[in-house]
C-alpha cells in the first residue's frame, strides 16, 4: 500500500477505513452549515461541524446523469463525451473502472441504494460496480391520488424508463403532468428517502458483524428533487412567508440568448404555467417552501444513517462524504431547476469527515470539483491514484483535508451544452468566465460571458465586453484543459 504523511492514523493500522458516500439530488448549499439562516438542516450541519466543509465546491456539469458520471468515474464530461441522458458510460468506455469497482479490487465490499447512478431517461445502473445488486428506489413518487389522477405521469415515465421496458407507451409529452408538490400526513418511510435510510441502517448492522471486511457504501437520497413530495410535518416546520424569494429575476443583461433557460424540467409538473417565465409570488413561495421542506426531510434521513453509524461504533473508522450532484435555480433569473452554467446551478456542498485527518468544524476555500472525490478517497484509503482507463481528471484533496489553508488550485472548471453551443466555464474567487463555442458550425463566432461576484453576486450583467483583459486571463486557464470530446 502507498500511504502519505497526512494519513499517519491509517498508516499505523492494517485495517482499511470504511467509506460512506452520501449523494443528494439537486442539493445546493442552502444549509445552515453554509450560512443559510432559513434552512433546518441539523444533521448535515452536525456532519460539517465534525469534519471539513468546502466553501468553493462545484459540479462539473449541472445535469443529474452527467454529474454522477463525473463523480463515479473521476472524469469530466468534456473528457468522456457523456453530456446528456440516454448515453451509457460503458458504451463509450467499456472497460472503465468506477470508484466502487476500484475499491472492490482493493478488497472492499461495495453496495449502493437509492439514487446513485442516474436510472431513468434511458440510463440504467452499472452492475459491475457493486458486490451485491443495487437497491433501487423511486425518485418521482406520489401518495395523494389527486397528484396523478391515477395515471402514469411524464416524470414517472422518464425515471421508470417506460419507453425502454413497456411496449406501446405513449411519448412522454402525451402523458399528463404530475403535481409539483404534495404533503400528506404520513411517516417518513412512506416516501423513498425514508426507506433508503432504513435500508442503509439495516445494511450497516449487517456489515458491522464482520469488522475485518471494509465496506464502500453509497447512499443516494432523492429529495429535494421535484416533486416536493414529503410528509406534512416537514412543511409545517417553515413559515412560508419568512422564506426568501429570488432577489433578481431577470436574465443577465447582455447574456447570449442560448445561455439562459425558460421552463424545462419544471414544466413537467402542474400547476406550473408553461407560457409564463416569471411566476406569481404565491407560486414562487410554494416552490421555495417545497424545496426547504424537502431539504429538511432529506436531512432527517441522513441523520438516521449517521446516528446508526455511531451507535454501531463504526464512525471512528469510517470516512463520510456528503455531496450534492449540482445546484438548483430557485427563481433567480426567473429560472428553476438546473441545466445552466450560472452560479446557482453549479455550486454544491461537499463535506468530508475523515477520522484522524479532518479537524472538527473546519472549512476550506480550496476549489473542489466532483471529479476530485474519487482520487481523494483512494488516497485516504492508502491506495494508489486511480488510473482509468477513463481519464482521471480530479486532484487529491487530502492535503487540504489536513490543513484547510493548503490551496492547490485557484479555480473550478465546469461545462454545459445549450442551444448547440458548448459553454466551458472557469470560476475563480471573483469571476466566472464562460466561453461558448458552437459544437457543429465552426464559422459561428465564439461568445463569452463574464460575471464579477465581488461587484455583482447576482449576475445582473455580462461584462465580458467591458473587461476583455479578464476574459483573456481566464481563457488562458481554460486553454490548459484538453479539447472537449464527443460533441454532438
Amino acid at each position: 500500500m502507498l500511504f502519505f504523511s497526512v494519513y499517519a492514523g491509517y498508516a499505523q493500522q492494517e485495517k482499511k477505513p470504511n467509506i460512506l458516500l452520501i449523494l443528494v439530488d439537486d442539493l445546493k448549499p442552502n444549509l445552515g452549515a453554509y450560512g443559510d439562516q432559513h434552512a433546518i438542516s441539523p444533521n448535515i450541519d452536525g456532519l460539517a461541524n465534525s469534519g471539513m466543509r468546502f466553501d468553493n465546491a462545484y459540479s462539473n456539469q449541472a445535469v443529474c446523469v452527467s454529474s454522477r458520471y463525473n463523480l463515479i468515474l473521476g472524469s469530466r464530461s468534456t473528457s468522456t463525451g457523456l453530456y446528456d441522458f440516454g448515453n451509457e458510460f460503458r458504451d463509450v468506455i467499456p472497460d472503465a473502472v468506477t470508484m466502487p469497482q476500484y475499491f472492490r479490487a482493493a478488497g472492499y465490499h461495495a453496495e449502493s441504494m437509492g439514487k446513485v447512478f442516474h436510472i431513468g431517461h434511458g440510463n440504467t445502473n452499472d452492475k459491475e460496480s457493486w458486490s451485491v445488486p443495487h437497491w433501487k428506489e423511486k425518485v418521482i413518487e406520489y401518495l395523494d391520488p389527486e397528484s396523478t389522477n391515477g395515471q402514469l405521469t411524464r416524470e414517472e415515465a422518464f425515471f421508470e424508463n417506460t419507453r425502454m421496458y413497456i411496449e406501446d407507451t405513449p411519448p412522454n409529452h402525451e402523458l399528463p403532468r404530475g403535481a409539483a408538490w404534495e404533503s400528506p400526513n404520513v411517516t417518513d418511510e412512506a416516501y423513498a428517502d425514508g426507506r433508503v435510510a432504513r435500508h442503509a441502517i439495516d445494511r450497516l448492522r449487517e456489515l458491522s458483524k464482520d469488522p475485518e471486511q471494509p465496506f464502500f457504501m453509497a447512499v443516494g437520497f432523492a429529495r429535494p428533487h421535484l416533486p416536493f413530495s414529503v410528509p406534512k410535518k416537514y412543511w409545517n416546520m417553515y413559515d412560508p412567508e419568512s422564506l426568501p424569494l429570488a432577489e433578481f429575476q431577470e436574465y443577465p443583461a447582455d447574456a447570449p440568448e442560448f445561455a439562459v433557460k425558460n421552463g424545462g424540467e419544471i414544466n413537467q409538473f402542474f400547476p406550473i404555467p408553461t407560457h409564463q417565465r416569471i411566476y406569481e409570488m404565491d407560486l414562487q413561495r410554494k416552490l421555495v417552501h417545497g424545496y426547504y421542506a424537502s431539504l429538511t426531510y432529506m436531512d432527517a434521513q441522513v441523520g438516521k444513517v449517521l446516528s446508526e453509524l455511531e451507535r454501531l461504533d463504526l464512525d471512528e473508522n469510517t470516512i463520510v462524504v456528503l455531496w450534492g450532484d449540482h445546484g438548483w435555480h430557485l427563481g433567480d433569473h426567473g429560472m428553476w431547476t438546473k441545466h445552466t452554467n450560472y452560479e446557482q446551478a453549479n455550486r454544491i456542498p461537499i463535506i468530508f469527515r475523515v477520522p484522524g485527518v479532518t479537524d472538527e468544524g473546519s472549512s476550506s476555500k480550496q476549489f473542489a470539483e466532483s471529479v476530485d472525490i474519487f482520487p481523494t478517497l483512494a488516497a485516504l484509503a492508502g491506495l494508489e491514484r486511480p488510473s482509468g482507463p477513463q481519464p482521471i481528471d480530479g486532484i487529491n484533496l487530502a492535503p487540504t483535508l489536513k490543513d484547510g489553508g493548503h490551496l492547490m488550485k485557484d479555480h473550478a472548471y465546469h461545462a454545459f451544452i445549450r442551444g448547440g453551443y458548448l459553454g466551458e466555464a472557469i470560476r475563480t474567487d471573483r469571476y466566472r468566465m464562460v466561453r461558448w463555442t458552437h459544437t457543429r458550425d465552426k464559422d459561428k463566432a465564439v461568445v463569452y460571458e463574464l460575471y464579477d461576484y465581488q461587484e455583482n453576486p447576482l449576475e445582473v450583467k455580462n461584462i465580458a465586453k467591458d473587461k476583455p483583459e479578464v476574459v483573456q486571463e481566464l481563457e488562458a486557464k481554460l486553454n490548459n484543459y484538453p479539447r472537449a470530446q464527443g460533441l454532438p
